[in-house]
């Protein structure tokens, strides 16, 4: 029995300022991508489920840090709160825009095919709340919607398998680092 488990955490202030602006210079509008979800193994999207543009952060030398950072709190957290078998970075992070209209439904990030080995998700707020309006991240606990702390330099890890979503950005710029952490598939 894992009696520590919680539905997330947040951890406020988890980056700096500072960090927070070199990890949003990172931006490259030459390698964005349309998020897109599709089925598994389904060629078409649903735009209905997601609008929104990401690119990779890629794992050279000079973006370690922020890897390592994540993977820290990730042991950590796993440690005392999850308990799950976990291996490392199942992908590179993405770095998200949510612009006006932009959003993501109610979803999981653990699903069949690649996502399978999904344990735990994360997210880092990068936008300061005042530079945005919507744009909540929320959590499905139960019937009720939760929003996620949108403080500058938070990061929240939660078990890949939570119901969670973006709500559409009514005005201004919303950025995120998201990443998850894999590990053999639950059994």
């Amino acid at each position: 029995m894992n009696y520590d488990l919680v539905d997330n955490v947040a951890l406020p202030g988890y980056f700096t300022d500072e960090e927070v602006e070199r990890i949003k210079s990172l931006w490259d509008n030459d390698k964005i991508i349309e998020a897109k979800v599709s089925k598994a193994g389904e060629p078409t999207a649903f735009d209905e489920l997601r609008k929104s543009r990401i690119m990779f952060i890629n794992t050279e030398k000079e973006n370690e840090w922020i890897y390592n950072k994540l993977a820290q709190a990730c042991l950590e957290l796993n440690t005392m709160r999850f308990k799950f078998d976990i291996s490392g970075f199942q992908t590179e992070l993405q770095l998200a825009k949510y612009g006006p209209e932009d959003f993501f439904e109610w979803h999981m990030d653990y699903g069949p095919g690649e996502a399978s080995s999904r344990k735990l998700s994360i997210t880092v707020q990068l936008s300061d709340p005042e530079e945005y309006e919507g744009g909540d991240l929320q959590f499905l606990i139960n019937q009720n919607a939760l929003s996620a702390s949108k403080k500058k330099g938070t990061a929240i890890i939660f078990p890949s398998y939570a119901v969670h979503r973006v709500l559409p950005v009514t005005s201004g710029t919303r950025q995120s680092v998201v990443g998850w952490i894999g590990g053999t598939p639950y059994r």
